[in-house]
């Protein structure tokens, strides 16, 4: 009993210390497209939904005319060290479901010296990248490049240009890279294969499995084979950290039947709201995500010696969490003629983001122990699994109903 009401507490000091970030775990991107011609540039700047609630007051996002005014002051061609002049309007153009894409005209004295600069969202969120594509119709040059907080301006054309160049793969390797570290479901569940490994072989299994299944969504979505609704993807992505916390609490307790029922029951209700009306996520999938949580809880809890098993329900989290990476590359619209090159490099870089993490942390639990620092397993087990319970299920319910 004293285990339960633990992990009952630590379950709602979870939630109390996670409820203000309840953003989607994707990273804060744009895409923008620069055609210059002569000393004419044209802009069309496409931006996620979800990105321009960061702009507007308490979540909401704003109105396109407050969307232009703030693109307008850090968006532009700059010649000859002056900004270019806006021509007016400033129009918006249609776009996909949960993006917004606005298109900008700029007329520059001199085309020598020419700039791009994107200043945009950094203020708000440092980590923001914006994926430009740039063509010079003059001398028919192309490139795409990744603008970043520490690299918001591109040179087109002067003393100071050496001819447009692409970004290469290394970026993409630490865009990958900074991915997994600025993601905080992703590392949050990363951290839960981690407490519910005893042994370095069943970790081995746990993250091969993720490995596997992430790789293959990720290949499959970017090259249009499926494409996933990334706002089921973002809820299904906290359920799984959910579910690797209530697993690990099933096992220490011995107990699974409570756990397996209370969430099973809590997704079928979900399902009736859904088809009543209330919340995003189809009911269908809610039945689906219920069935399958409720056997997976009751037969992992009942495993003397899970490692094999857990291989294969990681390969199906890794397979959502794919898809969660995938819709990064989908929203920069990647240029067909190097996706392979650009899909590797992030991948890659995914896969060296979530290894630094798991061995670090991996060799922090050692390093206590071996100081004698440490908690008793079950102790840390219990409080942090509740923890990621907690975190899991806030995030899941907080992106099925907005």
């Amino acid at each position: 009993m004293r285990r339960v009401l633990c992990a009952a507490l630590w379950l709602a000091l979870g939630l109390l210390l996670v409820a203000p970030p309840a953003a989607a775990h994707t990273r804060s991107e744009s895409h923008s497209v620069w055609e210059i011609n002569g000393a004419d540039v044209d802009l069309a700047m496409t931006i996620p939904a979800l990105e321009l609630q960061r702009l507007g007051a308490g979540g909401a996002a704003p109105s396109d005319d407050k969307v232009k005014r703030y693109l307008t002051a850090r968006v532009y061609p700059i010649s000859a060290g002056r900004r270019c002049a806006l021509v007016p309007p400033v129009e918006t153009l249609s776009a996909a479901p949960g993006f917004r894409k606005y298109d900008f005209t700029f007329r520059c004295p001199i085309r020598d010296d020419l700039q791009i600069r994107s200043a945009a969202f950094f203020d708000v969120i440092p980590t923001h990248t914006n994926f430009a594509e740039i063509q010079d119709e003059t001398t028919g040059a192309f490139a795409e490049q990744l603008l970043t907080n520490e690299h918001q301006t591109v040179v087109v054309s002067g003393k100071s240009a050496n001819g447009l160049k692409s970004a290469s793969f290394f970026e993409f390797v630490s865009m990958g890279v900074m991915h997994i570290f600025t993601g905080v479901d992703h590392m949050s569940f990363l951290l839960g294969l981690v407490l519910i490994s005893r042994r370095l072989r069943d970790l081995v299994f746990v993250v091969s499995g993720f490995t596997i299944g992430h790789s293959l969504t990720l290949a499959l979505a970017v090259t249009g084979v499926i494409r996933p609704h990334p706002e089921f993807i973002d809820a299904l992505v906290a359920l799984t950290i959910a579910l690797i916390g209530a697993e690990n609490l099933a096992e220490q307790t011995r107990r699974p039947l409570p756990i397996a029922v209370l969430f099973g029951a809590s997704l079928a209700l979900m399902a009736l709201g859904s088809a009543l009306g209330f919340g995003e996520l189809p009911s269908l999938l809610l039945l689906g995500a219920g069935l399958f949580t409720s056997n997976y809880l009751m037969i992992s809890g009942r495993l003397i010696d899970p490692g094999r098993f857990r291989m294969m329900i990681t390969l199906v989290f890794g397979l959502i969490h794919g898809f969660g990476f995938a819709s990064n590359l989908l929203e920069m619209q990647l240029p067909t003629g190097r996706l392979a090159e650009l899909l590797v490099g992030f991948n890659l870089g995914v896969e060296i983001g979530q290894l630094t993490l798991v061995l670090g942390v991996t060799a922090l639990v050692l390093l206590f122990s071996k100081l004698k620092l440490a908690t008793p397993r079950a102790i840390t087990v219990d409080v942090a699994s509740s923890f990621l319970v907690g975190l899991g299920v806030y995030w899941f319910v907080t992106r099925s109903y907005k």
